[in-house]
């Protein structure tokens, strides 16, 4: 592979995500965060706005941050699909040679950042909470040069033990992926304009075009599971998203409400505020369900202050079962719809 030409790089890039025309809240936030790297470098700030008909979410970028907006309309990019975004996103890079691009860490950044930053042959250091212009290493070492104006990313590594600072030195862009929540948006910029470059690299469908049939939207309910009485929380070992119908049946069964631990948000299995633990929320119910729960102490911080906590768990070294109340040790597709069962003969008995 040729070596790149770092100097050809420059300006602070942010993925602008939108879904159905709408902005998410972290392209804002990575605006807020791009404005202070570029200030350091003495760069611009631009956005990629991907999608169909989305030009006019142009000036509410530049409100928030953007000096100039790279907008790729077509209509194969109506709904996020990997491969039609890759070959945007890639093409702008290779186009418009950004020294670094952020991207967020929602459901589409994780599928997205990484396909592209292979494309372009660079590097990315996901889930980033801390993000500087310094120099790398971060102290001189012999016979190493240290490089100035890297971007340093910082995130948490080793299961949150420890944390990490990660920089790209011989290749651009430095690429990021970054959790919503963690960075700042800034006040909104009134009747700010950004420069709006249209630019197409053509899309034509080949294999890896998934084709969409049909788009489920869920409409969000959600009650805050802080106030719950009750609370059937699932982990990693609940095994599927469709596997939550299960606790679900239990927290209607019970009057409570379903929660769950960081695996199952990690997977894009349930909503980020239906977490629990040190990441997440911390909640007191009267009756805690740990349900395929491994007990990480990350999780157990946000809800050790249970009244009565009861743990099912197919291994019976879970250290979950070392602050439970009560502890179930088998197979939670047998034994949850069986406690169903049980509550359900048990109201109705009641009547």
């Amino acid at each position: 592979m040729n070596k790149m030409n770092l100097e050809e790089y420059k300006g602070v890039f942010v993925y602008a995500q939108q879904v159905d025309g709408e902005l998410s809240g972290i392209a804002l936030e990575l605006l807020g965060k791009a404005r202070d790297l570029a200030k350091d470098l003495d760069t611009n700030v631009t956005a990629v706005l991907v999608g169909a008909d989305v030009k006019g979410l142009c000036d509410k970028l530049a409100e928030y941050g953007a000096d100039r907006v790279i907008v790729v309309e077509d209509p194969e990019l109506k709904e996020y699909r990997t491969e039609p975004y890759t070959h945007a996103l890639a093409s702008v890079i290779n186009e418009y040679k950004p020294e670094i691009m952020l991207v967020g860490a929602t459901a589409i950044g994780r599928d997205l950042g990484p396909r592209v930053s292979a494309r372009v042959a660079t590097g990315l250091t996901a889930d980033c909470t801390m993000l500087e212009i310094g120099d790398f290493p971060l102290k001189p070492l012999p016979n190493q040069e240290q490089k100035h104006n890297q971007l340093l990313m910082t995130r948490p590594a080793f299961g949150g033990n420890t944390i990490a600072t990660i920089a790209c030195p011989d290749n651009r862009p430095q690429m990021a992926t970054v959790r919503p929540g963690v960075m700042q948006k800034i006040a909104p910029i009134a009747d700010a304009k950004a420069e709006i470059i249209e630019y197409n690299p053509g899309f034509t469908p080949n294999d890896n075009y998934v084709e969409i049939l049909d788009i489920v939207k869920s409409v969000s309910e959600t009650v805050d599971i802080m106030d719950a009485k009750i609370l059937v929380s699932g982990g990693r070992g609940v095994g599927s998203p469709e596997n939550f119908k299960i606790l679900e049946d239990l927290a209607e069964a019970l009057g409570g409400e379903v929660s769950c631990s960081r695996a199952v948000v990690d997977n894009g299995w349930k909503p980020k505020d239906l977490q629990v633990g040190q990441t997440g929320k911390t909640v007191r119910p009267q009756i805690y369900f740990a349900i395929g729960i491994s007990g990480a102490i990350q999780h157990v911080a946000g809800m050790e202050e249970s009244d009565v906590i009861v743990a099912i768990n197919k291994d019976e070294s879970a250290p979950i079962f070392d602050v439970a109340d009560y502890g179930l040790v088998g197979d939670l597709n047998k034994i949850v719809p069986k406690l169903t069962e049980a509550v359900k003969a048990y109201k109705a008995s009641k009547k």
